[in-house]
């Protein structure tokens, strides 16, 4: 049991901080009492959420105000320095070392016991199978790290964090990439550090989440602390007015779809070896088409089969009634098939490059160098995707690494807009961003659809599916459980099928 002081665990006071021309951290606060509490940190992308976690963990430092941890200003001048005063941070990425041992992953470094003959192997799995029975964790220390679930890997970089006698874990969209039942698994060992004293501090863009788990909340808009207080205070309207600043407008209700007959996009007996079996599946103009299944039921390799990111595919792809060769992504980009991935950091954008070349990227790709546009012929082409999509950026030459998660789901999106595609495929389309960009979002894909744009999306919300869809295909272990319209598509029916049962 925690018992509170006077003086706060962890206190955020004032602090500011400077990108260029963007002011991502405005005077924000935060403050957490006593160990043994779970504070959330809300608001929208570009709210300043993730400055304000790394000034905490020591991977920047503000430019003015004060940090305090137990009452003493602190300055975090190396991620070193935060971990050595107790400040851990887990986040969506993990850090682990994929090809060693759990016991090598949780002691890295100089912290695995040692004797005169070199490391003691034997005293280091012991003491990692301590740290991970204090979590309840059912985990053999010597076990490799890349043959765990996504969740498991999570609990080892807590587990990591607990080796290091961590007071404030911060969890930094650490559950985007889990499914519910790793999530639950995840959150259950929060509650167990809570009981032990540790303090967490959440980030989630799921607020289901973040009402299931926090004690507390502090709120960020535009760089700046707005609302602190108990959780229980607020429910999700309120919670939303106040990270958005007004009354949050809900994802448009998409008209019912009239079928043409007509396919833009058809897939007959495509396959992909270990994943993808004999699909077939259409996509007409204007429709937009759902992708629903458990992980590893085969929806992100049936995407990357359309894209010509497998050459052992084999079946038919036809574009508007004429079969196409796909081969390779340069096949599909010429075919006019957009395709936006999951993770967008990695394969969607090129972090080193501005806005704008990514927002011309897919439109320039084949053309010679020679003859490309100057940036000048361009801009009319980014500003109108600037404004018509919202994108939040200081300038249009601005690294699309400044801009917050939502932004840059944006600008993944709107390069295969400005390239015109005739089909987009999506996975995991709203994955790390808040409610405020998913609103966007599935406006901008209304939005393609109306124009005639096919869109074939694969989700793991199921939620968002029903949203946004006028047809969902559920598959199971790579085949095609059941295709279901408007009206026949709800949560259970979606999860029967995506369960293998007819």
């Amino acid at each position: 049991m925690t018992v509170a002081t006077s003086t706060a665990l962890l206190e955020v006071v004032d602090v500011h901080r400077r990108f260029g021309g963007v002011h991502a951290l405005r005077g924000a606060t935060l403050s957490i009492k006593h160990g043994g509490t779970v504070h959330a940190l809300v608001g929208e992308n570009g709210s300043g959420k993730s400055t304000m976690l790394k000034a905490l963990a020591g991977q920047l430092q503000p430019d003015a105000g004060t940090i305090r941890l137990d009452g003493e200003e602190v300055e975090f001048s190396h991620p070193t320095v935060a971990l050595r005063r107790g400040i851990v941070t887990v986040t969506q990425e993990t850090t682990l070392a994929p090809d060693l041992s759990i016991a090598e992953n949780i002691f890295m470094g100089h912290r695995m016991e040692r004797g005169r003959l070199g490391i003691r192997w034997g005293a280091t799995s012991r003491r990692a199978g301590e740290v991970l029975d204090r979590l309840h964790l059912e985990l053999d220390p010597n076990q490799i790290v890349r043959r765990l679930r996504p969740d498991q890997q999570q609990m080892v970089e807590i587990a990591r964090a607990i080796s290091m006698d961590a007071r404030v874990l911060i969890l930094d969209e650490a559950t985007s990439s889990l499914t519910d039942d790793e999530v639950e698994s995840l959150f259950a060992i929060v509650r167990r550090l809570r009981d032990d004293g540790v303090a967490t501090v959440f980030v989630s863009h799921r607020l289901s989440e973040t009402f299931a788990l926090a004690d507390e909340v502090t709120i960020l808009r535009d760089g700046s602390t707005v609302e602190a207080g108990p959780l229980e205070d607020y429910d999700r309207t309120s919670l939303l007015g106040a990270m958005v600043g007004r009354e949050h407008e809900e994802p448009p209700v998409r008209p019912e779809f009239r079928s043409s007959e007509s396919a833009l996009l058809s897939l007959r007996g495509v396959s992909v070896p270990g994943a993808v079996q004999e699909i077939d599946l259409d996509v007409e103009p204007g429709e937009i088409v759902g992708l629903a299944g458990l992980v590893g039921a085969g929806r992100s390799e049936l995407l990357g089969a359309v894209f010509g990111l497998y050459p052992d595919r084999s079946g038919e792809i036809r574009l508007a009634g004429e079969s196409i060769r796909v081969r390779s992504p340069r096949d599909a980009v010429d075919h006019g098939i957009g395709f936006v991935p999951a993770d967008r950091k990695g394969q969607g954008l090129v972090l080193t490059m501005s806005v704008r070349e990514n927002l011309i990227m897919a439109a320039s790709c084949n053309r010679p160098r020679m003859l490309r546009p100057s940036a000048s012929a361009e801009l009319p082409v980014v500003d109108h995707a600037l404004a018509t999509m919202r994108i939040r950026t200081a300038s249009p030459n601005a690294a699309i690494g400044t801009l917050s998660g939502g932004n840059q789901q944006k600008v993944a999106l709107g390069k295969w807009l400005a390239a015109e595609s005739k089909v987009l495929l999506l996975d995991e389309p709203t994955r790390g961003v808040d409610v405020g960009a998913k609103t966007e979002i599935y406006r901008l894909l209304g939005d393609a659809a109306d124009s005639g744009i096919g869109i074939l999306v694969s989700s793991s919300e199921v939620p968002e599916l029903l949203a946004i869809c006028d047809r969902i295909v559920v598959m199971f272990r790579g085949r095609v459980m059941a295709t279901l319209g408007r009206e026949e598509a709800t949560e259970a029916a979606i999860t029967r099928y995506g369960t293998g049962h007819e």
